[in-house]
């Protein structure tokens, strides 16, 4: 049996929205003169974990579809660029607990909404590049992410797998691609897991008993 863990990022592994602020508010204040002002760490908090699609629907609703879409790409773009450069602050005991988990036996992969170099930017960073086997991004699919969580366990053949999240839209795509989900209670979300009936874990490190637990 392969054993596949597939994990978010955002608020899972790291929380990047002080580096992604600054990126977008200098990218708008060069590139988008029609939109003058600044984007709060508030603001982006509510829209993480959401594709890019509805991220500009949401942020960028003040300018025409077509400028919309050429801006959120604009924004994008150069967030992959300064990130490289600035990272996130990756969570104490991610790679540890990786390295853990690979000792284990399990595969891991990576599922997120975002666009195509952020997950790298995330590897690069966090030093964990020769541990993840695979990631699926929006970016890469333009799909929802129970599309992008079916695709990863297909592609790598997994027997069973596991999602790692920590919203409700994490729990709800996997529902949807028909996969066991562990909540991870530390990050961006709101999840109730007595209510919704899954596993939780309050802190990464918690992760390979989680899963322990899960398959026994």
């Amino acid at each position: 049996m392969k054993y596949g863990i597939l994990l978010d990022v955002d608020g899972t592994l790291w929380n990047s929205v002080v580096s992604v602020t600054e990126s977008w508010n200098i990218y708008r204040h060069k590139s988008i003169p029609e939109m003058p002002g600044f984007f709060t760490q508030e603001e982006l908090f509510g829209v993480f974990g959401k594709t890019m699609t509805e991220i500009a629907d949401l942020l960028l609703k003040d300018l025409p579809p077509a400028r919309r879409e050429e801006a959120m790409n604009g924004m994008m773009d150069y967030e992959v660029e300064y990130l490289h450069e600035h990272g996130g602050v990756v969570y104490p005991g991610v790679a540890d607990t990786f390295r853990k988990l690979k000792g284990e036996g399990y595969h891991l992969c990576i599922v997120s909404n975002c666009q195509k170099g952020y997950i790298e930017d995330f590897l690069c960073n966090s030093g964990t590049e020769d541990l993840v086997e695979d990631h699926v991004c929006f970016g890469d699919t333009l799909r929802p992410k129970d599309f992008s969580m079916r695709l990863c366990v297909e592609r790598n053949a997994l027997d069973r797998a596991v999602y790692v999240g920590d919203t409700a839209g994490d729990l709800s795509a996997a529902r949807k691609a028909g996969l066991p989900f562990i909540y991870a209670s530390y990050g961006f979300g709101d999840v109730d897991p007595e209510k919704e009936k899954v596993a939780s874990i309050a802190h990464i490190t918690e992760l390979p008993e989680a899963v322990g637990k899960l398959w026994g």
